[in-house]
């Protein structure tokens, strides 16, 4: 893997601790009844994000609304990880520039920056009203708006469909070990890498730039 220049982030699930009532919520009111309310905030979002992708037209205003509505009351009731202010500080010192590209709406993400005091970390921020779109849309819209090396970017992620949307793309995706059983599961989805806390990642970027500079090393040599 080569050197690491950014860092795409989710809330959901890899900054802060969500409620999983709202996603469900949404998730019943716009496409109906369609299985049972999980108790994982992360799980019942990408299960909402999948529905938005399948339907392939963009929400009305009063689906947009509503959405907008039940996520911005996550957010309100949203707990950041408590590692999080230490990991971004250290990261933008670093180097690593550090973008919000999710699938919430604008008006949520901009409530969760302004509420946990995110702003001056971030280098950019995108969400699926900027990008038309939801899951890759984002990533996309932030790779391309930001001009970011894929091969020199990471997406961090807790579910499956995270896993699957950054290699989409041809990011990295970087597993958030938050339950140590699912991760088990997910780590043999092959995932680039995995963190039990984001306060990990500036050792693991680190990691990857020595042994990167050690490769070169030993290629010059022979």
């Amino acid at each position: 893997m080569q050197p690491i220049e950014a860092l795409l982030l989710e809330p959901v699930g890899c900054l802060a601790e969500f409620p999983s009532a709202p996603f469900h919520e949404i998730a019943v009111r716009l496409f109906g009844p369609k299985g049972k309310s999980n108790s994982s905030a992360s799980r019942s979002y990408w299960r909402l994000l999948n529905l938005i992708d399948s339907v392939k037209t963009p929400l009305d205003v009063e689906k947009k609304s509503l959405a907008e509505t039940l996520e911005v009351e996550a957010v309100d009731v949203a707990s950041i990880y408590e590692d999080v202010i230490p990991a971004l500080v250290e990261l933008k010192f670093m180097g690593i520039q550090i973008l919000v590209a999710s699938s919430l709406s604008r008006k949520a993400v901009s409530r969760f920056i302004e509420r946990n005091s995110l702003g001056e970390f971030l280098s950019g921020v995108y969400t699926r009203d900027d990008a038309g779109g939801v899951k890759s849309a984002p990533l996309v819209d932030a790779l391309d708006g930001a001009s970011l090396a894929r091969e020199k970017t990471m997406f961090l992620t807790d579910t499956l469909e995270g896993i699957k949307t950054a290699r989409s793309v041809g990011v990295h995706p970087i597993l958030m070990m938050n339950d140590p059983d699912e991760a088990q599961l997910l780590a043999m989805h092959n995932p680039a890498g995995g963190v039990v806390s984001l306060h990990e990642m500036p050792d693991f970027i680190r990691l990857i730039a020595a042994q990167f500079e050690r490769g070169r090393s030993e290629n010059a040599s022979t």
